[in-house]
């Protein structure tokens, strides 16, 4: 008996061992020079098992169960292999496996018609996602990122700051907006294309991720391709001219090991009129390799960028100027002067150590500090002066505002539609002066600010709304194969913000000092934007109209496991994050004298999510997918304080967002034909949105500067996208992508307005500085998310004398602008506390439809040609956008100036309203050239 039982448990063991057996091995060289290639990176398809090349070419993956697999061998500069293996307990070798060139590998240069423009973009309707995508191979999704991307459109509907953007594992999402700065690693596309991206709430390495997915872009010096790139680039986008250079040493015998990258981008005019582009980009990145087990790199991301802005339009702005036409620029000196300039310069530093404890277990641990500013530069006209020659009732001198009208030459009362409503007999007159000139008139100000009755005082002045950030984070990402099944992932970060906001004076346009006081305000007291410096005269450099702190910390952390079988794949995780906020102001402003100075209470949330997946593998070329998830997640800097600017006030009863998501998918893998369809669902609750805007019609007939807090918004978001490819001949490939969605509010949500408490304010029914309108009646109008359908039809040419082309025809349809929440609430009806007698129910439903874009279509073509000239290679790289010259609307929004029925039915009345909705334009037909010398 015994001697069965040891025979029994030998056999268990052998049939363990040769079962276990499983070994796929091979050795990667260069086809040209046949040389072994190192640090390709070599993984087996829809499992966590890969590992990089050795210096010899060699790779050994071993821990694989029994069933069909595909190994993909991969490397940058390269075209990606696939090899096709089945396991039944045996040795693979694969051999000796030739990596050839990739000589369209410039095709990705792209990218830079999105990081460079529309990505650092901050109008709300250019908000956009496609960054996140650049790493995806998907059909679908690189569609959306590469053709649906210059019409803003929006993966599901949903905003950036639902998806995370990593640099080496390290969170790059700002913490006041939640969205990722593009502009912080501008130009640097040779160090950025390591990226692995992880799509929706499927698994991902080193993050918990969001509803959108996350990218993590590996910067490390090793695993950027050896040799040195030069490049040249023209384009008509955003910038002229662009040059790069990069070079990457290659591992040394001592384990060293750096990668150097510049570039410069300039341009006096882009695409649109005074849109001038100065960019300088810097990249360092330094390795050194202990051994197999210790690797430290340090990483420095430098990206100046300063850009000229464009202003939205309205049609009637637009049917007198053109696509190309921008109101905030104009001649001086006969030299282009944008008064809207943007600049970005945030410098990240991060040192990263990679410990590979053993084969099965490493920890990651990062550091980075990111400091810098955001500037955006405005023209300020409410100049005043003291008047020495009288006093008020408190002994405080007089505060007289000198008059400066709105220098804006699409102001609304210098348009042809202001003068017909107002019965003006000079309309051609108005009409002809604005298509002649219709530019900023800089002499015009410098003119004023001369004026010997100004006192030697500003009436206009440039001056810069500022944040300077600094941010520390720490994290350490745990990997962790606990059997050839299972796999276990894990992080804990932490993240610290100070972010110092301030306006600075930056020209006083010919004057010698600028009064800085409120002059709409009542007392002499709630005029002074800071009480303790009262009647401060700034000049350039110095701070005016507000100062003041904002604080922030998130630690968070997830666990996540994934198991892999024969048929089924799943994956579970969970996360839990703590989060704060505090304001700090540091002028004491006349209008909230007793809410702005000081520290603020500090607002804490936590949160969690919990998230699953299952792939089930119905055979090797047919599956089935589906993921869900549930989180909370605080609101971000942005929209937890009302008026951050002025006071400390928070937006009432603030909670944090709740968020389920859901989607199922079929994918189909075959030799010739790839195809995957997709059906999802996304709910979010009581979300929050905060706008500042001047409105008419509060109350009846009164105006004011408001804050409008929007909050315990709920929206929803379903659909169904696909993308399909097919190889018809080794040459020629076809592929088509669309998307069919319904985004909407899914409820009528609170509102709420602010400003000072002042007589302006009181005769408008508000009470100290608030006035609450209760429901918006927000409940399935469209949001304002882009396309909401989007489809997409192209081939692609490849031929084998090393040139392709490309086309692809897109359509969009279901365009919405963005509504106006004001008017949907009691105010629409208020006539200074009664309803309006003449309102008409039928009326006021028409005057409230959400305006819908006409559908348009779009072409776009890339092509581009390589040569090998010795070891070295040249290439050439062109791409057409919106190749028709298709003129559409990408976005907009409804103006807030016309908050009641009767203003709002006597402006919609003209043939050309007076405050009508304003739109972005999407551009006319641009060009992107680029050619490239690598040796």
């Amino acid at each position: 008996m015994k001697k069965t039982i040891v025979l029994i448990v030998l056999f268990l063991l052998c049939f363990t061992t040769i079962n276990s057996q499983n070994f796929v091995k091979g050795i990667v060289v260069d086809s040209n020079s046949e040389n072994p290639l190192q640090s390709v990176l070599v993984r087996v398809i829809n499992t966590s098992i890969s590992q990089f090349t050795k210096a010899n070419g060699v790779f050994n993956l071993n821990n694989l169960t029994n069933g069909n697999y595909i190994i993909e061998i991969k490397l940058l500069g390269y075209e990606t292999q696939n090899f096709p293996v089945e396991l039944s307990g045996k040795i693979i070798d694969l051999g000796i496996l030739l990596l050839y060139k990739d000589i369209t590998e410039d095709q990705d240069l792209s990218i830079v018609t999105i990081t460079d423009d529309e990505l650092n973009d901050d109008g709300g309707a250019s908000d956009n996602i496609s960054g996140l995508l650049q790493a995806s191979q998907d059909v679908y999704l690189r569609t959306a990122a590469f053709e649906f991307s210059s019409s803003f459109f929006r993966i599901k509907g949903l905003d950036s700051e639902n998806g995370k953007l990593l640099i080496n594992g390290l969170d790059m999402n700002k913490l006041y907006s939640g969205r990722p700065q593009w502009s912080n690693w501008g130009g640097l596309n040779d160090v950025l294309r390591n990226q692995e991206f992880s799509t929706g709430s499927t698994a991902s390495a080193y993050t918990f991720g969001g509803i959108l997915g996350s990218t993590n872009i590996n910067v490390r010096a090793s695993v950027q391709r050896q040799g040195t790139r030069i490049s040249y680039a023209t384009a008509n986008r955003s910038y002229l001219h662009r040059v790069m250079a990069t070079h990457s040493s290659g591992m040394s015998k001592k384990g060293w090991v750096y990668t150097i990258s510049a570039s410069r981008r300039a341009g006096s005019e882009g695409f649109v009129d005074g849109t001038l582009y100065n960019a300088n980009s810097f990249f360092v990145s330094l390795e050194k390799k202990f051994n197999e087990e210790h690797s430290l790199n340090f990483t420095s991301i430098t990206a100046f960028n300063r850009r000229g802005k464009s202003a939205p339009q309205t049609q009637e702005v637009f049917d007198l100027k053109g696509l190309k036409y921008n109101s905030y620029w104009g001649l001086q000196n006969n030299e282009i002067r944008n008064s809207r300039i943007k600049e970005v310069s945030e410098p990240i530093l991060m040192l990263n150590h990679y410990w590979n404890l053993n084969k099965t277990t490493s920890i990651n641990t990062n550091i980075s500090y990111q400091f810098g500013k955001t500037g955006n530069s405005r023209i300020d006209n409410n100049g005043t002066r003291v008047d020495g020659t009288a006093l008020d009732g408190n002994e405080n001198p007089y505060i007289v505002n000198l008059g400066a009208s709105n220098p804006d030459p699409t102001y609304y009362q210098k348009l042809p539609s202001y003068g017909l409503r107002q019965g003006y007999s000079n309309i051609y007159g108005i009409q002809q002066n604005f298509v002649k000139d219709g530019q900023l008139n800089w002499n015009r100000l410098y003119n004023a600010n001369l004026n010997l009755n100004n006192g030697g005082n500003s009436s206009y002045v440039l001056y810069e709304d500022r944040n300077d950030d600094t941010q520390f984070t720490l994290n350490s990402i745990l990997y962790k194969e606990i059997s050839e099944n299972i796999t276990i992932n894990g992080r804990v970060q932490y993240t610290k913000l100070q972010s110092r906001n301030f306006a600075e004076v930056l020209d006083l346009l010919g004057g010698t000092g600028y009064l800085d006081v409120d002059s709409f305000a009542d007392s002499f007291d709630e005029k002074q934007n800071d009480l303790l410096n009262t009647l401060n005269i700034v000049g350039v450099s110095e701070k005016l109209k507000y100062n003041f702190n904002l604080f922030s910390s998130v630690l968070d952390g997830f666990i996540q496991g994934q198991f892999k079988y024969n048929k089924v794949d799943f994956y579970m995780a969970a996360s839990v994050t703590k989060t704060s906020h505090q304001r700090e102001g540091l002028f004491q402003n006349g209008g909230f004298q007793t809410t702005s100075l000081g520290k603020s209470e500090e607002l804490g949330f936590t949160n969690y999510g919990v998230k699953a997946g299952l792939t089930h593998k119905l055979t090797g070329r047919h599956l089935l997918n589906f993921n869900a998830g549930y989180l909370t997640k605080a609101p971000n800097l942005r929209n937890s304080f009302s008026n951050s600017r002025e006071n400390n006030s928070t937006v009432d009863n603030l909670t944090s967002e709740k968020i389920i998501s859901a989607d199922a998918s079929y994918v189909f893998r075959g030799p010739i034909l790839q195809a995957k369809i997709t059906g999802y669902y996304t709910k979010i609750q009581d979300a929050t949105e905060i706008s500042f805007f001047f409105a008419d019609g509060i109350g009846g007939d009164n105006t004011a500067f408001v804050q409008e807090i929007l909050s315990e918004i709920d929206k929803k978001h379903f659909g169904a996208e696909f993308g399909i490819e097919a190889q018809v001949t080794s040459t020629i490939k076809l592929k088509a992508a669309g998307n069919l969605g319904q985004y909407t509010y899914d409820n009528n949500p609170n509102l709420y307005l602010t400003t000072e408490n002042n007589t302006r304010s009181t005769d408008a029914g508000f009470v100290n500085g608030r006035k609450d309108f209760g429901a918006s009646n927000l409940k399935n109008y469209k949001l304002a998310a882009g396309p909401q359908t989007a489809y997409s039809v192209g081939f692609e040419y490849r031929d084998p004398n090393y040139w392709f082309v490309g086309a692809t025809v897109n359509f969009f349809d279901n365009v919405y602008v963005d509504i106006a929440p004001l008017t949907r609430t009691s105010n629409f009806a208020d006539d200074g506390g009664i309803p309006f007698n003449n309102y008409d129910v039928d009326i006021a439903r028409q005057l409230l439809q959400q305006e819908r874009f006409n559908e348009y279509m779009v072409v776009n073509m890339i092509g581009g040609k390589s040569w090998k000239v010795g070891n070295k290679y040249i290439s050439f790289f062109a791409s057409l956008g919106n190749l028709f010259n298709t003129k559409y609307k990408s976005g907009g929004f409804e103006q807030g100036r016309n908050a009641n029925y009767r203003q709002l039915k006597e402006d919609k009345a003209l043939d050309t309203p007076v405050f009508g909705n304003k739109y972005w334009f999407g551009r006319g037909t641009s060009y992107f050239l680029n050619v490239n010398y690598r040796f």
